[in-house]
């Protein structure tokens, strides 16, 4: 895929996901989120780097935990992610973060000017995963530390026939090596590769809980990466989509609900 459309396609999906995120994802990446943060060990005073912030899940713990000495800089590819994560820290009175609109592969940031880069679940869509951890590291000071949260391989995430599903109807685009970073040891070798030393590497293995098909179904095609290219479907097809994605998940039917597995892949290392 041409990388520039695919940065234009990870902009727009995420600007059309922006609104539903949270609601459908909030309480299912908190693992990985509370891992990536414990790996870092935050203090009072550091400056800290979100790379592909979202809506700030990640973004407002670590300001927290920085205090009123430290900084925090959230940044992403989709201006309403952007947006809405200004009104938040706002209407919140959060004053050491802020966020801006920006291209994780190209950081329009200082070298050496952050203690910490996280980036929770965004690597999979940057078309060049190995240019962004280079960024990362450019931008951190020397011993400053990086972590990174990816989704793991695909045959522990039970939820992955969503991108074949979309893709038959109308080309998503999204991400065709989505789940390549997870796989075996390919965040670790690409960390490494990136300049980054005493790498360690977490698999965490998670459950989705959803109360009903609705929920479950709004999370897969409302509030993630799919929410562009299914903006495009008419009901016909989104209800043919529907029921395609429910029978692809049927084996993990609990009641009126459904406990999909997943995986997360964490990794950490020095600059």
């Amino acid at each position: 895929m041409d990388p520039r459309l695919q940065r234009r396609v990870q902009r727009y999906g995420w600007d059309k996901a922006s609104g539903e995120y949270e609601k459908f994802w909030r309480r299912q990446l908190e693992p990985a989120q509370r891992t990536l943060l414990s790996l870092v060990a935050l203090a009072p005073g550091m400056r800290v780097l979100d790379i592909a912030c979202g809506t700030g899940l990640v973004t407002f713990p670590a300001a927290h935990a920085v205090g009123p000495t430290g900084r925090v800089v959230g940044t992403d590819i989709s201006q309403e992610m952007v947006t809405r994560s200004t009104g938040d820290a706002r209407s919140r009175g959060v004053s050491n973060v802020t966020f801006e609109r920006m291209d994780a592969e190209n950081l329009q940031c200082d070298a050496a000017s952050f203690d910490v880069a996280l980036c929770a679940l965004g690597l999979m869509y940057v078309p060049d995963p190995l240019k962004a951890l280079s960024e990362m590291r450019r931008v951190l000071r020397p011993g400053g530390r990086a972590v990174a949260a990816v989704w793991g391989a695909r045959s522990r995430c039970g939820w992955a026939e969503i991108f074949p599903i979309v893709d038959r109807r109308v080309a998503s685009e999204v991400c065709p090596m989505f789940f390549q970073l997870g796989t075996g040891d390919m965040l670790q070798h690409q960390m490494r590769a990136a300049g980054f030393s005493s790498v360690h590497v977490e698999r965490i293995a998670t459950t989705l809980d959803y109360a009903s098909a609705d929920e479950a179904v709004g999370a897969a095609f409302v509030g993630g990466p799919v929410a562009l290219a299914y903006s495009h479907f008419d009901d016909r097809v989104r209800e043919e989509a529907h029921v395609e994605y429910l029978a692809s998940i049927d084996q993990y039917k609990r009641g009126d609900g459904y406990a999909v597995p997943g995986e997360f892949v964490i990794a950490r290392g020095e600059a």
